[in-house]
């Protein structure tokens, strides 16, 4: 196995920014540079659910990674680091198995294949990314017939899964449901939680009658880091789970597919039959694993940084915080006289960074790591002070 070092990094040519294409380039307020090769930057992304990391950070990153540790790279996304990354997730996660896949998508499209077992329906939220976002690539490629429930909700309750089996199972042409997808938080509901309680009662269902159950949980460790469950209490009930490598483990792509041995031990031929067999995939890994390491603790100081924030700015008059119902890392920020795409252009020459407001002056705001390079006090502060200029 080679081991790819500080110069056979370089000789690979310029792949960290090649990596980071298609993330925004920033011009940054104020940065130095760490030895460690890190931008040391202190932009606060008031956006997002990762650090937004530039071509040239990932790249000074990767390099570090391969300084600091040498990295034994994969064939075809077997063996070398991503190894590695997989023993760790299935650790975290509770799993016997974890398998690195390209993409969520691809993630969650073959969870329901292999839990489906053959041609079936399977449940899932109207509002869910695999339904609204995947291009019905489950109906298409895995003649799989998706049946949606709670449209406009983040939850569907164990009465209505109680309707839709009985309607199925008294059809003209019985049609068996075979598997069952929730995902949480629902990124189309802005990050509202599926009810726990449902969630109990709608696994206990499932359970009864036989049916599988795959976990959505690609923003799964926010959920946790407002929850204060351990990721093992929410993955426990699910067959398989999946959770993204990029949102806020910072890759430049990437996904984990966990699950038992018996299901996923050889899913990488199926991986490799649509297209997600890699050449290598080692720099995903490497930057997943890096921020892995001490993600949760992190997390917890970031979302008290931002409840100093809110907290802060609830005394200020001309502002409105108005949280998600049942959310996570994500709440509205309303400025009332002031004008807010002004209020985001001065606060950017501050190295802070909002999205664009909304046609009634309202952010959506999202918490994540970069919190950390600040204060609650200095964020309201700053707020403040630029609404008054």
């Amino acid at each position: 196995m080679t081991i790819v070092n500080r110069r056979r990094f370089i000789e690979l040519g310029a792949l960290g920014s090649a990596l980071g294409a298609g993330r925004p380039e920033f011009a940054f307020a104020s940065q130095s540079k760490r030895s460690t090769g890190e931008a040391d930057d202190r932009k606060v992304f008031l956006t997002g659910d990762g650090l937004s990391l530039t071509p040239a950070q990932y790249t000074r990153l990767l390099t570090r990674l391969v300084d600091e540790r040498g990295i034994a790279p994969d064939n075809y996304v077997l063996g070398g680091l991503v190894d590695e990354l997989e023993l760790q997730f299935a650790r975290v996660l509770g799993k016997e198995r974890a398998v690195f896949m390209p993409t969520g998508t691809l993630a969650n499209q073959l969870a329901v294949r292999v839990l489906a077992g053959g041609s079936s329906r399977a449940v899932v939220q109207a509002e869910s990314h695999l339904y609204m976002d995947s291009g019905d690539c489950v109906q298409t490629l895995s003649n799989i017939t998706l049946m949606p429930l709670a449209p406009g909700r983040a939850t569907f309750t164990a009465d209505e899964l109680a309707r839709l089996l009985d309607e199925t199972h008294g059809g003209r042409v019985v049609k068996r449901v075979a598997a069952i997808q929730i995902e949480t938080p629902v990124r189309r509901k802005q990050g509202e939680v599926f009810n726990p309680r449902d969630m109990a009662a709608v696994v206990a269902v499932a359970k009864r009658d036989g049916i599988k159950l795959h976990l959505d949980g690609a923003r799964l460790f926010l959920e946790a880091g407002y929850s204060g469950k351990r990721i093992t209490e929410y993955t426990a009930p699910f067959d398989t789970v999946y959770v993204s490598l990029y949102k806020y483990f910072n890759a430049a792509a990437g996904a984990i597919l966990a699950g038992p041995h018996a299901l996923l031990d050889d899913i990488y031929h199926t991986r490799r039959m649509y297209g997600g067999g890699l050449n290598q995939a080692w720099p995903y890994a490497a930057v997943a694993l890096h921020y892995l390491d001490g993600f949760q603790e992190r997390f917890a100081r970031a979302i008290k940084v931002s409840e100093d924030f809110i907290r802060a700015l609830k005394r200020v008059d001309g502002v409105a915080v108005e949280p998600v119902p049942s959310g996570t890392n994500l709440f509205r920020l309303r400025v009332l006289r002031t004008n807010a795409a002004t209020l985001r252009t001065r606060l950017g020459t501050r190295g802070i960074v909002l999205a664009n407001p909304s046609a009634e002056g309202t952010f959506l705001v999202g918490v994540n790591e970069s919190w950390n390079r600040t204060t609650g006090a200095e964020l309201a502060d700053a707020v403040t002070r630029e609404m008054r200029a």
